[in-house]
């Protein structure tokens, strides 16, 4: 079924260093064997004198290799694109057109957008807009049994790409690149995705295009975006690859995953294909409130007087477990033990917004690094179930008590007795990609990112993450398994919160409230 792979260069912004450029490409396939053509996103064309293209326009000069090229960006060169359907600039230099799709003799598939985004109807000449995306989406969604196409060229960055990922240096992507070619890649779920016109270079990594645990695995992203050619910097412009088209390859080799796959990082954009339709907004809750509601409405925030406000009569989902006693984490509780607090952040919400995702994540980064300096490990777990809240537990494991693998096989061995399916998830999931609001579950997150992750359907012991680490396997501390059945004085307590918040500290980015 498997054919050969073909040999692909792709290329940043040229900006009318053509010599330059073709001189590269002839370097590498002297040093690396021939590639079959060459992909050049950004601007081809710059602001230097034409006397150099001119050269390659009347054939004086030739593209070592069949060129393809993405048309302008601006005004001022959209004169070198004389037919927006695409047409021959050259020898070996191609314009691929506005939008589209060029399929090769191989069955290589590459979707293409040419120009930046616009805001106004008709768009200009050196633009797309909302109309040319939504064509060229239906065009390729339209195809029976579409999966996905080998390879998307566009010029702007896709908005939000580095999502989930690693971060571009000092790029931020939540507020650059184009939010229509966001929805692109989404619906196109391209294998490569190759852009410019930032005059760096970033290798994402790559994402994956399907929903853990509630879809089947498909195709893996990447996104990599170019320098411009002859940067002073010398940051990489050239992008040598191997691909086989998707058509040729076998099913099961083609939704591999590799080990560092992230999240979607456009599941904002492409929201309504992965979550369920979630009830209308509800009011929010004061900011002296810090509880997370999920148990009721889900997806609403709970109203701050207990009350369902006006969607009260709205058809609720099936009701889950209600604590059956005091509530013993709400700061506005009498019951909550207030001296035992160190920290108090400043989200509190339903659906986690990427900045309450984000202070959570600078907590765990945080307590990493504290624990880590008196020698310790630690070991993070969240029991969503007969709870109105997101309590996430943390407990330290003295380095030279066990090893990390240790600890993960208590917990499978452990759940295995007791009949609890624990499921190792890939290191870079988001828990709220794999379980709903309202779901209960069990989860898990070692200090080497490693996750397990328990769907509860039934009846699950509440105390099931730390009778796993008293165990005498790992602490040997069985007697502190249930900590409502602490026997320490408020004294000692106290003493010991303190002790805590000060040694703590210096890792703690909030203020106490």
């Amino acid at each position: 079924m498997a054919g050969k792979p073909l040999r692909v260069l792709a290329c940043g912004d040229v900006e009318g260093k053509f010599d330059m450029l073709f001189n590269r490409v002839q370097a590498v396939q002297k040093k690396s064997g021939e590639f079959d053509l060459l992909l050049c996103v950004g601007n081809f064309f710059g602001s230097t004198p034409e006397a150099e293209w001119e050269e390659y326009r009347t054939c004086a000069k030739k593209a070592p290799i069949p060129t393809y090229v993405l048309g302008a960006n601006n005004p001022e060169t959209v004169h070198y694109f004389p037919d927006v359907n695409g047409c021959e600039l050259a020898e070996n230099i191609t314009y691929l057109g506005r939008k589209g799709i060029f399929s090769g003799t191989s069955g290589l598939q590459i979707a293409y957008l040419s120009g930046t985004e616009s805001l106004s109807e008709p768009a200009p000449a050196y633009s797309f807009s909302s109309k040319d995306v939504s064509e060229l989406k239906i065009s390729l969604l339209s195809t029976p049994k579409f999966k996905g196409v080998d390879i998307l060229l566009t010029s702007p960055w896709p908005r939000g790409v580095g999502n989930f990922g690693n971060k571009p240096g000092e790029m931020d992507t939540k507020r650059c690149g184009s939010v229509l070619i966001s929805n692109l890649a989404t619906s196109l779920k391209p294998r490569y995705h190759f852009a410019a016109l930032e005059k760096t270079y970033y290798e994402r990594l790559p994402y994956r295009n399907h929903v853990v645990l509630q879809e089947n695995a498909q195709h893996v992203s990447r996104f990599i975006a170019l320098a411009n050619v002859g940067n002073t910097s010398k940051k990489k412009y050239l992008y040598a690859f191997s691909i086989l088209p998707m058509r040729s390859m076998d099913p099961a080799e083609l939704v591999k995953q590799p080990q560092d796959v992230t999240e979607n990082p456009y599941q904002k954009s492409g929201k309504e294909a992965h979550q369920p339709k979630m009830l209308s907004g509800a009011e929010e809750e004061p900011a002296c409130q810090f509880f997370f509601d999920l148990s009721k409405q889900h997806g609403k925030k709970r109203p701050s007087d207990g009350k369902g406000g006006q969607h009260s009569q709205l058809k609720q989902p099936k009701k889950i477990h209600q604590p059956t006693g005091p509530c013993w984490f709400c700061l506005s509780s009498p019951e909550v033990e207030k001296h035992l607090v160190v920290s108090i952040g400043t989200h509190s919400v339903v659906e986690l917004s990427s900045e309450a995702m984000e202070e959570i994540d600078k907590y765990k980064s945080a307590l990493k690094k504290f624990f880590r300096s008196k020698g310790k490990r630690y070991v993070l777990f969240e029991r969503n179930y007969r709870s109105q809240h997101l309590q996430l537990q943390v407990i330290p494991v003295p380095l030279n008590c066990c090893a990390t693998e240790d600890i993960k096989e208590s917990f499978i061995l452990q759940a295995q007795e007791q009949e609890i399916e624990l499921l190792e998830i890939p290191e870079h999931s988001d828990i709220k990609q794999i379980a709903q609001p309202g779901t209960p579950y069990f989860y898990v997150e070692l200090d080497t990112g490693e996750k397990l992750f328990h769907r509860i359907k039934k009846k699950f012991p509440l105390q099931f993450g730390r009778e796993v680490l008293a165990s005498e396997a790992i602490l040997n501390v069985p007697g502190r398994a249930d900590w409502q059945q602490c026997t320490a004085s408020r004294d000692e307590a106290e003493a010991t919160a303190k002790a805590f918040r000060e040694d703590f500290q210096p890792f703690d980015f909030s203020e106490l409230q």
